[in-house]
């Protein structure tokens, strides 16, 4: 750093703050500039930022059994074999092998209701 610029900066660490606030002032009138931060609108980054950057909604969800009470273990079985079409054994085997995913590349509302209908059979569900 050069030598004048190190006078100014130890002669502003010595300012207080209402005299560094007025140098503030007389520099953005002095050379027409601001010293304020730009504020940028939300409307400014949509319309500047492609749709996909924003925000990318998932569209295909995996449907996870994280926990099955073992008094729910009858009920949950028949939702599982509602929801996946599988017959009783690959059903019940599927439930007992818990935590573990019952199906993937479910749709957002399949997804939901999927999950619906386990946690009102009294499983934890979990969508990833």
């Amino acid at each position: 750093m050069n030598k004048k610029i190190a006078d100014i900066i130890s002669l502003l660490s010595d300012l207080t703050l209402l005299e560094a606030s007025e140098l503030v002032k007389k520099i953005e009138e002095t050379f027409g500039v601001t010293a304020s931060s730009p504020i940028v609108s939300v409307s400014t980054v949509a319309t500047n930022t492609p749709v996909a950057e924003i925000a990318e909604e998932k569209t295909e969800f995996k449907l996870f059994l994280a926990e099955v009470p073992a008094d729910k273990k009858i009920a949950i079985l028949k939702v599982v074999r509602t929801i996946t079409g599988l017959g009783l054994k690959e059903a019940k085997d599927l439930v007992e092998a818990a935590p573990k995913i019952i199906q993937e590349g479910l749709t957002k509302d399949a997804s939901e209701s999927a999950k619906k209908q386990l946690e009102e059979a009294g499983a934890k569900v979990l969508l990833k």
